[in-house]
């Protein structure tokens, strides 16, 4: 039998004093702000892979299935023998049809969700037991230094699937493909799913489903303030609020207080007035155009794109070309 793949985790602690430090903050500002890395504690996590089978949710079986027909050409250009790197554990199942399209030697996922990011390696070591796995509890938004991986690797390739991206600004992105342009190195490479700009309609119900589960999941946020810093928000006083901004090209998540009302988080009081929101999220929508510009502005090469019969959903492949000096 062949041996079981090496499962290496490595714990950078970016929860608590981030958090902390985060929430005080972002409460703090005259338009109140939490930051969306920290929906996905357990619950959040699992609330979050319910809202990828929603019927109203269309990104996660898009991407899916375009990854199903496409994954060979990805992997044809990617090329043998990558270090295969995610941003964003996840529930692993678009990254189980690259990896067997790819069958890199190793795989490293970096997520801010111990949970989430334990559950994903182990099942990738044990389902591809001769490809070395790698787990890295960090945030991937910051910079951070990669672990060595003992193998030969032909590039570097980060997978960023699940239009992620769009939940940073236009600026934030621009910052973000530029760290992770310096991550890919020279001759490195980034395979990223985007969000297209499409009707209103179709934004709105993705984001305020009939079941209310995006809602639980944007309200557990409070839940985990309370729980991990010891806050006493009353749940059941706020609601969630999203709606598309069309000027700015995205949907904007917001928990609105009911009432006028105060919480406390770590002996630091915090006043609503009634209506007033904490902003959670982002989800900025991009044009093929649009998202290639701002990856070609971090220093990448926008080498392929990949888009749906609706077109609805895109995913790019950009590569970080080497830049050779002729000899005179």
């Amino acid at each position: 039998m062949p041996a079981r793949a090496e499962f290496l985790f490595h714990d950078l602690h970016p929860d608590t004093e981030n958090l902390l430090d985060d929430v005080l903050s972002g409460l703090a500002q005259p338009r109140k702000s939490l930051a969306p890395k920290y929906f996905y504690d357990a619950v959040g996590s699992a609330l979050f892979e319910a809202i990828c089978t929603l019927p109203e949710y269309y990104p996660t079986r898009t991407e899916l299935a375009m990854m199903q027909a496409s994954a060979g050409e990805m992997a044809r250009l990617l090329g043998p023998r990558c270090l295969l790197i995610e941003y964003g554990a996840g529930s692993g199942r678009k990254t189980r049809v690259l990896i067997e399209a790819l069958m890199p030697p190793a795989y490293m996922a970096i997520d801010i969700s111990r949970t989430a990011l334990r559950q994903c390696a182990t099942a990738l070591a044990a389902a591809y037991p001769l490809m070395r796995v790698a787990a890295v509890c960090a945030d991937y938004t910051r910079p951070l230094q990669l672990p060595a991986i003992d193998i030969s690797a032909s590039r570097r390739a980060i997978y960023f699937p699940g239009s992620t991206i769009g939940n940073f600004t236009r600026p934030e992105a621009l910052a973000f493909l530029r760290h992770a342009h310096a991550i890919a190195g020279p001759g490195g490479a980034m395979l990223v799913g985007v969000d297209l700009k499409k009707d209103f309609a179709r934004l709105h119900a993705a984001y305020n489903d009939a079941q209310g589960v995006t809602a639980a999941f944007n309200l557990n946020l409070l839940t985990r303030i309370n729980r991990e810093l010891g806050g006493n928000f009353d749940i059941g006083a706020f609601e969630h609020h999203a709606f598309y901004d069309a000027d700015e090209g995205r949907i904007e998540m917001h928990l609105r207080s009911k009432r006028q009302q105060q919480a406390i988080v770590a002996g630091h009081t915090f006043h609503f007035r009634a209506g007033e929101t904490i902003h959670t999220e982002n989800s900025c929508k991009y044009s093929v155009e649009e998202f290639q510009q701002v990856a070609r502005d971090a220093g990448f090469t926008a080498e392929r794109c990949w888009t749906d019969a609706e077109h609805l959903f895109s995913i790019h492949l950009l590569t970080n070309v080497v830049q050779t000096t002729k000899m005179p």
